[in-house]
């Protein structure tokens, strides 16, 4: 009987949690604050793909701070960032596969796709992986960013080509 109860209680939670969240989206749905926020969020991941950072002034706060490892802090910053990263994996794609939002945060399930010359830690060779990105918004300014990978994921990306 344990054993059922084991098997069956995580399953009714995240059904009872999915029916809760789907009621927060509808809700939040017809939220002003919620679409500018992804729209701002477009922006951004246009800037990631194509290099272009003219438009990250009108979207990012000069205060902006960056969670990730690189702990980086301000808009300036993130348009280094972004030079980088197109300059380092020129054949970089990212696909948006779920978005949430409300009037305070953009969460995006985002799928990063392309080719590593060996540099920033990974390996030579194809990369295909999945993260979580986290955007707090203020005023219609993102404000604040955290990437959340899965473990897997992580190693994954930082094994040799052979061991994948």
């Amino acid at each position: 009987m344990k054993q059922f109860q084991l098997l069956f209680t995580p399953v009714i939670f995240f059904f009872l949690l999915s029916c809760n969240q789907e009621k927060v989206s509808v809700e939040k749905e017809d939220s002003s604050a919620a679409k500018k926020n992804l729209e701002v969020s477009a922006i951004i991941t246009k800037a990631f793909d194509t290099g272009d950072t003219s438009m990250i002034d009108k979207v990012v706060a000069s205060d902006f701070v960056d969670h990730t490892d690189r702990g980086d802090m301000g808009r300036d910053s993130l348009k280094a960032m972004i030079i980088t990263m197109r300059k380092t994996f020129p054949d970089m794609k990212q696909e948006v596969i779920k978005e949430l939002a409300d009037d305070d945060y953009v969460f995006s399930m985002m799928r990063f796709t392309g080719t590593s010359e060996g540099q920033m830690g990974m390996p030579k060779g194809p990369y295909d992986m999945k993260a979580i990105e986290v955007v707090r918004y203020k005023d219609g300014m993102a404000v604040e960013h955290w990437t959340y990978m899965e473990p897997r994921e992580m190693m994954k990306m930082m094994a040799p080509p052979e061991a994948k």
